[in-house]
This record gives C-alpha cells, sequence and structure tokens, in this order.
C-alpha cells in the first residue's frame, strides 16, 4: 500500500518541477500495480491544491483538486479520525521536523499497514515504517 505525499502529488501535476520527470515515472509504476493500492488523505490533498493556486493558479489547483478526488486508484482517507493520534506524534517531536501533514501520513501509514510514501521529502527518510518511492530526489 502506498501514501500519497504533497511533494510528490505537486511534481506529477506540475510539468515545471525539477522533480517532474521522477514522479511521472513514479505515477507510471504505481498505475501498474507495483507498489500496491493507493491513499490519499484529505490533508495532502488540501495541500497538493493549495501549493498548486500558489505556484500554477487558481485554475490548476481546481484541476488537480478535481482530478485526485475522482481518482479510481486512489483511495480517498479523511482525517478527523486520525487527528488526535496526529496530534500526539506532531507535539512529541523534539524539534519540527515534520509537519502535521508528515505525522498524519505516517499515522494513517500505521494504522492502514502502508509500508511506502510516494515522496521528495527527505525527512521520511529517516522513519523506519515506511519506506520512500519512487527514489532518491534528483
Amino acid at each position: 500500500m502506498l501514501i500519497f505525499d504533497t511533494s510528490f502529488l505537486v511534481s506529477f501535476h506540475n510539468e515545471d518541477d525539477s522533480n517532474h520527470p521522477s514522479a511521472r515515472d513514479g505515477m507510471q509504476a504505481f498505475l501498474a500495480g507495483e507498489w500496491g493500492p493507493g491513499l490519499l488523505l484529505e490533508y495532502v490533498a488540501v495541500e497538493t491544491m493549495t501549493v498548486m493556486a500558489a505556484r500554477r493558479g487558481l485554475g490548476a489547483a481546481v484541476r488537480v483538486g478535481r482530478q485526485l478526488v475522482a481518482s479510481n486508484e486512489l483511495e480517498f482517507v479523511p482525517c478527523a479520525d486520525l487527528f488526535a493520534d496526529t496530534f500526539e506524534r506532531f507535539s512529541a517531536q523534539k524539534r519540527f521536523r515534520l509537519s502535521f501533514t508528515d505525522c498524519a501520513i505516517l499515522v494513517a501509514a500505521e494504522r492502514r499497514g502502508a509500508t511506502r510514501v510516494a515522496t521528495f521529502d527527505a525527512d521520511f527518510r529517516r522513519e523506519k515504517a515506511v519506506r520512500v518511492v519512487p527514489g532518491r530526489r534528483r
């Protein structure tokens, strides 16, 4: 099972992003079934649309949001039930390293048995519970 992070989705949907080629290849691997089912957390969808609006405009953000929510390949995961555990994980950090959304991804991974995160966020590489795909950041 694979959980998508904002950095991966923004890179995939933004052809000007330096990680776009890697994200495109990673998405092809996901769609070919290499990493199992995909999860899209509500927080990640919100972040992705916000970043896309800032970088590519509101129209691009709305288009990406519609694609994500309508995707048959992704299971949309509402985050209300994750909030308390996410807040605990976020609060327990010795220093700020993982965003609230990143902590929610880890909580969802634990609960759902997901072992992979599609991300370009290097902080996930320190987490033993998940493996980062599609590989090293360019």
